[in-house]
């Protein structure tokens, strides 16, 4: 895959570029609706002998538009979204850096420059996407600003259990720690990235073994508690535990949450080493317990649980 970075204007010389079927959303999680989009497109493109195009936007237009300063945390950091394109199959990426200047061009002028100025044959999105100053553009005027230059297809709703499929949707999940459900919505297991870093080693002192994982900030956490995870590292599984908090035992008004992991079975040094971390079920909250005795109580317990949910 591809990955071209775009701004307002763009520079691409349109006779240059192949003639394309994109699928185009700002896609955070590509969840099952989102797929939906993109695999439409993919399928479009090969059926048509075009090349398959994702256009997409970075940052968040909240981060752009809003008066004071906002720090969004994607369900799917850029990172993460390229690597899932990479495999749908997806030809090319083009990612449209978001800015007050783009957020002021009207609709057709957004459709004459990023799609008809692309060489796009054949638009996918959604049924409530919208483009343009203030996104007055949406996909039921589209064809008075495609002219007739492009066909398009539009995605109705995408539900699960009578619900829509959305990102709106997955965050609340998040925030009550249902990373299951997510799991449901996403159709594959929400995963964040990491580096191994030093912690306070604690964890080997109560015979339980942390790698400390260092993930970067736009990722969207669950809410604090601990979890039963999968960790791939160089190629392998394993499974393990996961406590995302402030380890309230042990400190007293820490807030920033740590992430860290114990991996069952496995003793090796990780340290620098980066993992993929794979949330599958929540087990409990955070609490501070009444001493060390307690807390090493509690995670065996813990252990126990999530050995026996990985071998259902």
């Amino acid at each position: 895959m591809r990955t071209i970075e775009l701004t307002y204007p763009h520079t691409l010389v349109l006779e240059e570029l192949p003639k394309t079927v994109a699928a185009i959303g700002f896609f955070d999680g590509i969840h099952k609706g989102h797929q939906k989009v993109i695999q439409t497109a993919v399928t479009k493109a090969k059926e048509s002998k075009m090349e398959s195009a994702v256009i997409t936007f970075h940052p968040h237009p909240s981060v752009v538009l809003k008066k004071e300063t906002v720090h969004v945390e994607y369900i799917t950091p850029l990172r993460e979204k390229q690597e899932i394109l990479q495999q749908m199959n997806v030809d090319r990426l083009y990612i449209i850096t978001f800015s007050k200047k783009l957020a002021s061009i009207s609709p057709q002028e957004f459709i004459d420059h990023f799609i008809i100025g692309l060489n796009i044959q054949h638009v996918v999105a959604g049924f409530d996407f919208s483009y343009g100053h203030k996104g007055e553009g949406n996909m039921n005027i589209i064809h008075s600003h495609a002219r007739g230059a492009f066909d398009y297809t539009i995605i109705e709703k995408v539900e699960l259990e009578n619900e829509k499929v959305s990102s709106t949707k997955i965050r609340s999940l998040l925030s009550k720690g249902d990373v299951e459900k997510v799991n449901e919505y996403l159709g594959r297991k929400l995963s964040v990235y990491g580096t191994v870093i030093e912690g306070d080693k604690r964890g080997r002192t109560i015979g339980f073994p942390t790698a400390n994982m260092q993930v970067s900030s736009e990722a969207l956490l669950p809410k604090i508690g601990v979890y039963a995870v999968k960790v791939l590292y160089k190629g392998e599984v394993y499974e393990g535990m996961a406590n995302l908090g402030v380890k309230p035992t042990f400190k007293d008004n820490e807030k920033k949450p740590t992430l860290e992991v114990n991996i069952f079975d496995y003793s090796n040094d990780l340290y620098g080493e980066e993992l993929q971390l794979e949330w599958c079920k929540f087990i409990r909250d955070e609490k501070k317990f009444n001493g060390v005795n307690e807390l090493i109580e509690h995670i065996k317990m813990d252990e126990k649980q999530i050995r026996h949910y990985f071998s259902c």
